[in-house]
């Protein structure tokens, strides 16, 4: 099933491919020199203060190739994917759930937000830290990447969060899910601090 497929490529597989696996120990992470945990501070502050946000984007995943559209998101809790045709797909984050539609059968499927990488993204306060491990920094030239999963069950996957450093911005992100699934997404064009309808991330029903 399309929606299935989706929801695995998304990383929702945090949650729900984690159940069928063993309780694994917490990670530990990884020691970050001064100057990396500096730019950790600052990326922490960056997503926090953007409270609106608009970009095109690009997902690639080995299992169903390239879907491109357009991403809103409004801070905390908030954001929504909407799939450019042929796609039948929509995915809108609000009330703590994360909501994926398939027009093409009029079908929903709702996952909570915490067991999803949105979440990480959505919170109010986010954070590298607690329940979130990083697993490996790396920066070159004008980038950083952040490796992270989640401390008490890495087992369950893990994201890699991809952020230019000039202006600091992020630009998007790999999820690694339970599976071994693999999904990239990239922004372009990304606006901040653009006014955004409410209607924008009204959840998606079954179709009648």
């Amino acid at each position: 099933m399309i929606v299935r497929r989706i929801v695995m490529a998304w990383g929702v597989a945090f949650a729900l491919g984690g159940a069928a696996l063993p309780v694994r120990q917490a990670v530990a992470g990884v020691s970050l020199t001064s100057s990396q945990q500096g730019w950790v501070h600052k990326i922490e502050a960056s997503l926090a203060a953007t409270k609106t946000f608009q970009a095109r984007f690009e997902q690639v995943t080995e299992q169903d190739g390239t879907s491109t559209g357009a991403v809103l998101l409004e801070r905390p809790g908030k954001m929504r994917f909407s799939y450019d045709p042929p796609s039948p797909l929509l995915l809108v984050a609000n009330d703590g759930k994360v909501v994926f539609q398939d027009h093409s059968i009029g079908q929903v499927t709702t996952i909570p937000l915490d067991h999803t990488p949105l979440g990480l993204l959505l919170r109010p306060d986010p954070r590298f830290s607690g329940d979130v491990s990083i697993l490996g920094y790396e920066q070159q030239n004008d980038e950083i990447q952040i490796r992270v999963t989640k401390t008490e069950n890495p087992g369950e996957g893990e994201m890699t969060l991809f952020f230019a450093t000039h202006p600091l911005s992020l630009k998007g992100w790999t999820v690694l899910d339970a599976q071994g699934h693999r999904t990239v997404v990239h922004f372009s064009g990304a606006q901040t601090g653009v006014s955004i309808p409410p209607s924008s991330f009204v959840l998606p029903k079954d179709e009648d």
